[in-house]
């Protein structure tokens, strides 16, 4: 934080523009002095630091999203449609891939050796299966490096709810 002098102190905006200057050269002098060796946490090569991947495979489009064990602080987020150029190929295993091999590569930019996996499908009155790219993405975290912990379904699955699209007797083609 730069501490602003009195403005008693300053005579004219000339001296004002020099004293923040100064004190903005030194800290690019400080910022260059400190190396950066890398992101997370200090620990051994061995040791597996978790993550946790919420991945979302709907009929459109999937979703790999890498959070912190709390999931309050998000690492990385790549989606099917970031890879691909045509729309009907969002929700392929090709583009879920693709997406996760970027999540992995930031992972371990940030130390994450491991992750659990939440999978989640549409849920609620639509579809309560995963979409294709689901079972790539998983897939493809597996084989470039990343061990895989816990696997849970978080589809949300209603006990009671709202009535469903289309009419009594379904829609009708």
């Amino acid at each position: 934080m730069i501490r602003r002098p009195p403005r008693s102190t300053l005579s004219s905006s000339s001296a004002a523009s020099d004293v923040y200057k100064r004190q903005y050269q030194r800290r690019v002098r400080e910022n260059n002095n400190k190396q950066v060796t890398g992101y997370g946490p200090n620990v051994d090569a061995e040791t597996l630091v978790y993550g946790v991947a919420h991945i979302y495979a709907s009929r459109n489009d999937t979703f790999v999203h890498i959070t912190d064990t709390s999931g309050r602080e998000t690492i990385c987020k790549v989606t099917g449609g970031m890879k691909v150029k045509a729309d009907r190929d969002e929700s392929s295993p090709y583009a879920a891939m693709l997406a996760a091999q970027d999540v992995v590569v930031r992972c371990k930019e940030c130390g994450i050796t491991a992750l659990h996996i939440k999978l989640r499908a549409t849920g609620g009155v639509r579809s309560k299966t995963p979409g294709p790219g689901a079972q790539s993405a998983l897939r493809a975290l597996a084989r470039n490096g990343i061990k895989i912990g816990r696997i849970e379904d978080i589809t949300p699955t209603p006990t009671d709810s709202t009535r469903r699209k289309g009419s009594r007797r379904g829609r009708r083609l």
